[in-house]
């Protein structure tokens, strides 16, 4: 298997954001990295195709859209676990699903437009699995982003995210709604991508690039620039972190968590009693199981008497993974 060049890195490395809204955004980046236009364009093609990138454009929050995003589980007995699979797979709404070392060994994310729709969406689920699903909704988002580092020496790291607070939400309407899907896949990797996209929509670049910009200002855009695979790039591992902390310490705790540079998600979620003792969630990667392991140790350090009892829940396959798509 190749390994990434010096240019490949630090354009991964500057542009997981920040890339340009403006008339030619390639141009501009190109200088920054000393390298030629075309073979900047051709280079990010080819981080795309090779699966380096899982695509790259915006990075559309669908909460702040106006949309609406949660967590489930189920327990898929082995000899039905594939067939469960395929037909959680087969809503469209599931965006990410996971096995994971746990008697609820199925995980998924919903992300749907109106948040009315979580609740049939699940009871179909439900029906169609023949299998009780669980639905852990956020309730408080302490932290959200996940920023890459690629070293040198061909290592890779989580680092703090610029993006995690920005904006509180948007508005969309009609003409939002048509750029959201025409560049949900990704932009057009050309020397011009606003204008084809413009070209796309029925609209003129100068109102793509404002809408972009809104949108971006707002936090409906989490970020414009690549967005990495962190599994080819060598973070295949990663660990659910879930802590029983007492309701009056889950502000302080998430906070605490929220602060460590290895942390992609933490939220506090519902319990359900008998069943699931644990309110505090967080998300851990490395490039190695035992890592993982690691930073939740640091994790129950920095908790210390807060946590009542914790688990781990080590995902062992990713069964689908798409980002946020809205209906044409």
């Amino acid at each position: 298997m190749r390994t990434l060049n010096s240019f490949e890195r630090r354009f991964i490395n500057q542009f997981q954001g920040g890339f340009p809204l403006i008339r030619h955004p390639f141009c501009r980046v190109a200088a920054t990295l000393e390298m030629g236009e075309a073979t900047l364009i051709q280079m990010v093609d080819s981080l795309v195709q090779q699966g380096w990138l899982s695509r790259f454009g915006p990075l559309y929050d669908a909460s702040r859209l106006g949309g609406a995003q949660t967590l489930a589980a189920l327990t898929a007995p082995v000899e039905r676990f594939d067939e469960i699979a395929e037909i959680v797979n087969g809503f469209d709404e599931v965006a990410h699903n996971y096995r994971r070392e746990h008697e609820l060994n199925m995980w998924f994310v919903l992300s749907v437009e109106h948040r009315s729709k979580i609740a049939p969406v699940l009871s179909a689920i439900e029906r169609s699995c023949g299998v009780r699903v669980y639905n852990f909704p956020k309730e408080k988002e302490f932290y959200l982003g996940l920023y890459l580092e690629l070293g040198d020496d061909g290592s890779v790291k989580t680092v703090p995210s610029p993006d995690a607070d920005r904006g509180r939400g948007y508005h969309l309407d009609a003409r939002d709604r048509q750029l959201v899907v025409a560049t949900q896949n990704g932009l057009p990797l050309t020397a011009e991508p606003y204008a084809l996209v413009a070209e796309q929509v029925g609209f003129d670049e100068k109102e793509v690039i404002s809408r972009l910009r809104l949108m971006l200002d707002s936090g409906a855009i989490r970020r414009v620039g690549a967005i990495p695979n962190h599994y080819r790039l060598g973070l295949k591992a990663n660990g659910m972190t879930v802590w029983d902390v007492a309701d009056d310490d889950v502000e302080s705790a998430g906070a605490d968590i929220a602060r460590l540079p290895f942390v992609s998600h933490c939220y506090q979620r519902p319990r359900y009693q008998g069943i699931w003792a644990y309110n505090l969630f967080a998300m851990v990667h490395d490039t190695h199981r035992q890592g993982v392991i690691d930073k939740a140790i640091q994790i129950e350090e920095i908790l210390g008497s807060r946590c009542q009892s914790k688990e781990m829940l080590v995902s062992s396959a990713c069964l689908k993974k798409v980002g946020l798509r809205l209906a044409a």
